[in-house]
């Protein structure tokens, strides 16, 4: 295991942070080292609004669910699927864009938002600060538009709080490497790897320091994926022109 490997192999989320700014030359080279990020046709199908005004920051937790953690990172990060860059390319060569009615234009951005997310929580990390991804930014996604001032074609996906850690919270365990690596085909017997995941994961949860509870991760992804989670992504994509009427 070489440094790097070790770094991506120790990864847990921070909700506690530290009353200390982030360093700024630190900030600006966890943003380039994204930009540096793989994307698909060099487009660079994303933007990152960062957040750091201390009333914008509480006004964002409460949009996203009343997460305190944000208001207490110094820096809340906003990454989003852009192609306004991209109609502006349109424009400056006498075409028109075309977003939606292809399907495949939302994977191009939401993947290439997925690796300089990614690429950004490492970057952080090799400074010895912690982050957490919050999903919940798409949670009032019309309201968090008009506060970060987003124009058309551009959509948030996930905001990531990046300070210096607190309290640190342990790593969950991650599922089998059986579950998730297949090798010339894919291994459609998973049940006896989830059920014995289950019960590391039960474990984990009960015998962890803080937040200790009772359940599996089987009934947590059932739960969330048995119906949608947020409302209003439909209405997001097509207000934002990335889904058509």
């Amino acid at each position: 295991m070489n440094e790097v490997t070790q770094l991506l192999q120790s990864h847990r989320s921070f909700r506690s942070y530290k009353n200390k700014p982030v360093d700024e030359k630190q900030l600006d080279q966890i943003i380039r080292s994204v930009q540096a990020s793989p994307n698909w046709i060099n487009g660079q199908h994303y933007s990152i609004v960062a957040v750091k005004d201390e009333n914008r920051k509480k006004k964002l937790a409460e949009l996203c669910g009343n997460q305190k953690h944000i208001e207490e990172a110094p820096v809340f990060l906003i990454f989003c699927a852009d192609f306004y860059r991209t109609n502006i390319a349109c424009e400056m060569e006498g075409k028109t864009i075309n977003v939606t009615d292809d399907i495949d234009t939302l994977i191009v951005s939401v993947t290439d938002v997925g690796i300089a997310l990614g690429t950004a929580v490492v970057a952080a990390e090799s400074f010895g600060l912690g982050t957490v991804p919050i999903g919940g930014i798409r949670r009032n996604a019309l309201e968090v538009i008009d506060l970060l001032g987003l124009p058309e074609y551009v959509i948030p996906i996930s905001g990531l709080c990046v300070g210096h850690p607190d309290e640190d919270p342990g790593q969950k365990p991650r599922l089998p490497k059986e579950a998730v690596y297949h090798e010339e085909y894919y291994n459609r017997e998973l049940q006896p790897l989830l059920e014995e995941y289950n019960n590391t994961y039960s474990r984990y949860l009960q015998e962890r320091s803080q937040n200790n509870r009772v359940g599996t991760w089987t009934a947590r992804v059932a739960s969330f994926f048995s119906k949608p989670y947020y409302q209003g992504i439909v209405d997001m994509l097509k207000k934002q022109k990335l889904l058509g009427k």
